[in-house]
């Protein structure tokens, strides 16, 4: 990317947990303008049906178009699973990444040696056809333990990532993926990286945990070659319509220098069409 370029790339999660892939999109790309959304007053997505994240998501995309987003980055595995095809389809001239489980990875690494695969995900992620053709693909004849985690990231929402109701229910989660004798954990939600050392310390220290939030701000950048530059300059930008002291401190904990967080609406905001989009861009 042209050292002077500075796209604008809109980030958004159901809350905190995109935090996460906005610090792995700082860290590739320094110099563009960054904008981020959590959505924590409507979280969790993972155990709400196809039409409410969809819905969701069709405001975020809304949201940070008219904030001047050039690509949207939908820093949500749920949402990803149940939601970007159809905001592809709504908003074809806009570019969209999206996040998978790194169950592809996890599997090609595997030797006959090691011991199963292990997914962390939410309840929506693992029933998701996107998920399920996923594992076709991938995890034919694979010993693959596939572990919903309901309430978990209501928890780390409401009550933080060390929080002991959190590490509590964590525990529980990774029991199973310990007793298998997993060797690699796939992280199938943005919020789940916040837990790591919590996650090694119940299945195993020797265990590998699989992030793709680095392939998925290699994708961004891919993406945003030909972009261009902004008018405004590089920065970071965070709205939530939840609780900005959680989000403060998370995005610390990620090396994130956002220094304040602006409300989020909660309701739907005009359409974005590509007439209005010119005009924004």
């Amino acid at each position: 990317m042209d050292r002077d370029a500075a796209p604008c790339i809109g980030v958004f999660d159901s809350g905190v947990g995109g935090l996460t892939v906005l610090a792995a999109l700082h860290r590739r790309m320094p110099r563009a303008r960054l904008l981020y959304a959590a959505d924590s007053a409507f979280a969790p997505y993972g155990e709400r049906d196809a039409a409410y994240v969809q819905e969701r998501s069709r405001v975020l995309t809304r949201f940070l178009l008219a904030q001047g987003a050039q690509l949207i980055v939908v820093a949500c595995n749920t949402a990803t699973a149940l939601a970007i095809a159809e905001l592809r389809a709504e908003w074809p001239e806009v570019r969209f990444v999206g996040i998978e489980p790194a169950v592809k990875p996890a599997l090609a690494a595997r030797a006959e040696a090691d011991g199963p695969v292990g997914v962390l995900a939410t309840s929506a992620t693992l029933a998701s056809g996107r998920f399920r053709k996923l594992l076709e693909q991938h995890g034919t004849g694979a010993a693959v333990v596939l572990q919903a985690c309901p309430g978990l990231v209501e928890a780390i929402e409401r009550d933080g990532p060390q929080a002991p109701r959190t590490l509590e229910l964590l525990r529980g989660y990774c029991r199973p993926l310990r007793e298998a004798g997993c060797t690699r954990v796939v992280l199938g939600c943005t919020h789940y990286p916040l837990l790591a050392e919590a996650i090694r310390d119940a299945v195993g220290d020797a265990v590998r945990l699989l992030d793709p939030a680095d392939a998925v701000a290699a994708q961004a950048e891919r993406l945003a070659l030909d972009l261009p530059a902004t008018q405004a300059p590089a920065a970071l930008r965070a709205w939530s319509n939840g609780e900005p002291a959680l989000l403060l401190r998370v995005a610390a904990a990620c090396a994130l220098p956002i220094e304040g967080v602006l409300e989020l609406p909660r309701g739907l905001p005009q359409s974005i069409g590509p007439r209005d989009l010119q005009q924004v861009v």
